[in-house]
């Protein structure tokens, strides 16, 4: 039967920066993670902060050995070297791990990871240098990309709408994005309501369409 997503462990191979942030980042939140790494020097140096196993994912029989196959969720942060990544993914497709998150350091390196079976690929430096493109580019704070071009951003508001309430603003008429929430300096974050005043120097969270986003932070 399968665990509540908070119940559930992670089992994270590699120990390079991508895998090693997401092993420690869980550690932090109180889940159940276990670590392959085949470097003993690596392994040696996180075993006093994670829990980890020397070996070598590629070979199933250490991920047997590890009872792989009892996690939930896999997380392969080998994605610099392509035929470790791949045999690795393939393994725990084998195993009917039911969700794995698979480090993708190219396009074409992602579409063979999800016909190999990876149910996500992570481009983690592709990702990171949109999101600051984004943020350079304009008022944005912070920017998250979903999926089929809708986003979300932090961002300071536009000139003309500073002084007015959402309402009277008429955000989604004019410029086809929607104000989810505001926070004034000093203040606790709240949810947007049609009476929400946007100050000068608020904070506010924006949803929409990408391309509508970057208009709306670039007014």
């Amino acid at each position: 039967m399968a665990h509540n997503v908070e119940e559930q462990a992670v089992l994270v191979i590699g120990l390079g920066r991508f895998s090693t942030a997401i092993a420690t980042t869980l550690d932090d939140l109180g889940r159940d993670v276990l670590v392959i790494e085949r470097n003993p020097d690596t392994a040696q140096k996180w075993s006093h902060l994670l829990r980890v196993v020397e070996g070598d994912a590629t070979d199933m029989e250490t991920l047997e050995q590890v009872g792989a196959s009892d996690f939930e969720v896999a997380v392969v942060g080998v994605g610099n070297s392509l035929e470790a990544s791949m045999l690795v993914t393939a393994n725990l497709v084998d195993l009917g791990t039911p969700q794995i998150w698979a480090k993708a350091i190219s396009r074409a390196h992602g579409r063979i990871l999800r016909r190999i079976g990876a149910h996500h690929v992570i481009y983690p430096e592709f990702d990171a240098g949109t999101r600051v493109a984004h943020m350079v580019s304009g008022r944005m704070l912070d920017y998250i990309e979903m999926e089929d071009g809708f986003s979300i951003v932090k961002m300071r508001p536009p000139r003309e709408i500073q002084g007015f309430t959402v309402a009277k603003s008429r955000i989604r008429e004019r410029f086809g994005v929607r104000i989810i929430g505001v926070k004034a300096p000093g203040q606790p974050f709240e949810y947007a309501t049609d009476d929400s005043l946007i100050g000068a120097e608020d904070t506010i969270i924006v949803s929409g369409d990408s391309q509508l986003l970057e208009e709306f932070a670039n007014r």
